[in-house]
């Protein structure tokens, strides 16, 4: 990696620490108590390596019997003891602030994409949110259980035994002062070099699963298309890449314990060596010379343990790095609604009407322009147009994603961005041409929206939707498990669960969009119906693709680039010179002109 790169990494690894230790503010608590009892395991080490040092004395050099020094020994037993039941209270504390923070990265980061929405989500790579939101915030988790506590942990006891030990060895001490900031030293100088590559592992990694994730979504189309071979090569060639960054990183890590240990090493050496000359010529008592060698290695093991740590340091800055670009990321939903009236749950809306609305998304070109249009209970209307006209913008703008930049949308006598987005997601529901279902059971999708609904209230939305049939045939019923996105269904039935999940819902506003398409003629018979029977008591709009769902609507609206050019009953419409009626006549049953 070049100097810029590093350089640049260096330059933003400052407030990626500074975010990082923001988030253990919610932990502090935990984290304290896992220090005080690391601290208090260093006093006891300190107080072991004076009782060993003191029995090995008497034994050894003055002669003593073991019974005469049974009462250290038991000293010694009972340190042992408290230490052991005081270093897993330690760990649990600090597991439990890393398992804490991870858990609230996660919250706030599903949050932040709920907040961002499906209009941001759309332009994104699946894969590298994914990552983000599993392996990224995962990464997380030892900052806060190993290198902070470590961190306190290798400041206090290495302090401690100083204390202890300029009193019985002053040069010993001066070593140990000398030697102890090279450790430290070593490890940042290293560790820069670390930081740079762990952040550019990350971004490798977030590509990597970002394009593995496309391949296996789009594996059908591959294969169609005789390019599964060419993106299997891709894949490896990204997975070699991805490889070979991996053992960079490795042989830094690798090459920072060694000089770690090496350092440690000599330091040891160097005051076993000056010690064991000074007990030869007798300068040097024996047990003040045996506490101090057999605190030497306990001195050095925090700061070596920091360098351990401070991997898992690197990696947090690398994980985070993505984590907050993405909390960072001004949404562009930020028009989304942001009011705080709540809906009243025992009144039905009558109408939703939109006036003079213009959008377009991120200073872009105008999407929308002088939008008026009023939907009523009860009516259903249909919306057609060539593609690109904005049929999909109006929908989002029904559904409350996104709000207009001019114009207004009101509910009844409510403007949409007073009320709480909460109260308007539970009054409108949406039917896509291919619903998604998730992992789980029948009955667990249809319940989607209204989780706390019973067997019953289930069966009678599934009737509703003309689903019963072919649930109840299936081996389990409404338990039987579907994979993603509804493997193991048709597409007709996959429609039907997803009209059931509207018609549990009771919404009062429901948005679809062409439910009927690429089905055989029973099941959209079969679809038609029930979609007929849902628009009975709501607010409807349809986004209209196809002939037989124009005549069905009792209100037909034509969009071009952005603006309403006609809108009228069907047969109104067709007795005249509309645009309608010569869309009809030159696409025939294709009503937004996508397949002559």
């Amino acid at each position: 990696m070049s100097q810029t790169q590093q350089a640049s990494t260096a330059r933003t690894g400052k407030p990626l620490e500074r975010w990082l230790r923001t988030q253990a503010g919610a932990v502090r608590k935990l984290l304290l108590g896992s220090v005080a009892l690391y601290v208090f395991d260093g006093l006891l080490l300190i107080g072991q390596a004076w009782l060993l040092a003191r029995v090995i004395a008497a034994v050894a050099i003055q002669g003593q019997s073991l019974v005469a020094v049974w009462p250290w020994m038991w000293a010694v037993l009972v340190v042992f003891g408290v230490r052991a039941l005081v270093t897993p209270p330690a760990d649990m504390l600090a597991f439990e602030a890393g398992a804490r923070v991870r858990l609230a990265v996660r919250e706030r980061l599903v949050a932040q994409l709920q907040a961002l929405g499906p209009v941001w989500a759309r332009s994104q790579r699946s894969g590298a949110i994914a990552q983000t939101v599993t392996d990224g915030v995962e990464a997380l988790e030892a900052y806060y259980h190993g290198y902070l506590p470590q961190i306190a942990r290798a400041a206090f006891v290495p302090l401690a035994i100083l204390v202890v030990v300029y009193p019985f060895d002053w040069v010993s001490g001066v070593i140990f002062t000398l030697t102890a900031p090279l450790i430290p030293l070593f490890m940042v100088l290293i560790g820069k070099g670390t930081a740079a590559l762990n952040q550019h592992q990350w971004r490798q990694l977030t590509r990597l699963s970002a394009h593995f994730f496309d391949v296996i979504e789009g594996l059908t189309t591959l294969k169609l298309f005789g390019a599964s071979r060419r993106q299997a090569a891709v894949v490896a060639r990204i997975s070699q890449t991805y490889r070979s960054n991996t053992m960079k990183v490795l042989r830094v890590a690798f090459l920072s314990a060694l000089m770690l240990e090496f350092l440690a090493t000599i330091a040891i050496a160097m005051v076993a060596v000056y010690i064991g000359f000074r007990l030869y010529y007798g300068e040097m008592a024996f047990l003040p010379g045996l506490f101090v060698l057999l605190l030497a290695p306990e001195f050095y093991r925090p700061l070596r343990d920091m360098g351990t740590q401070y991997h898992a340091r690197m990696e947090a800055i690398g994980a985070a790095e993505q984590l907050v670009a993405l909390f960072k990321r001004p949404a562009p939903t930020a028009r989304a609604q942001s009011g705080s009236e709540r809906l009243p749950q025992d009144v039905k809306l009558s109408q939703v009407a939109l006036h003079d609305v213009y959008f377009a998304y991120e200073s872009g070109p105008p999407v929308l322009e002088n939008i008026s249009l009023t939907l009523r209970r009860g009516k259903r209307v249909a919306l057609i147009g060539p593609s690109g006209a904005g049929k999909t913008t109006i929908a989002q703008l029904l559904l409350g994603f996104v709000q207009p930049d001019a114009g207004h949308i009101r509910a009844d006598d409510r403007d949409l961005s007073n009320i709480a987005q909460a109260d308007w997601l539970a009054r409108v529901a949406w039917v896509g041409q291919q619903p998604t279902l998730f992992h789980g059971s029948i009955a667990d999708n249809i319940r989607l929206g209204v989780p706390e609904a019973d067997a019953a209230a289930v069966r009678r939305a599934a009737a509703l939707a003309n689903a019963v049939d072919f649930i109840e045939a299936l081996p389990a019923g409404y338990d039987t498990v579907i994979g993603d996105a509804g493997k193991g269904l048709s597409g007709g039935e996959i429609q039907r669960i997803a009209l059931a999940r509207a018609f549990l819902k009771q919404a009062d506003v429901v948005v679809l969009d062409e439910p009927g398409a690429s089905l055989d003629a029973e099941t959209e018979a079969l679809v038609a119906e029930a979609v007929a029977r849902l628009a009975r008591e709501r607010i409807t709009l349809t986004i209209a693709h196809r002939l037989a769902t124009v005549r069905r609507a009792d209100h037909i609206v034509v969009l071009e680039s952005g603006r309403i050019v006609e809108q009228g009953a069907p047969d109104a419409l067709l007795a005249t010179a509309s645009r309608y009626a010569r869309m009809l006549a030159i696409y025939g049953g294709d009503a937004d002109g996508a397949t002559p």
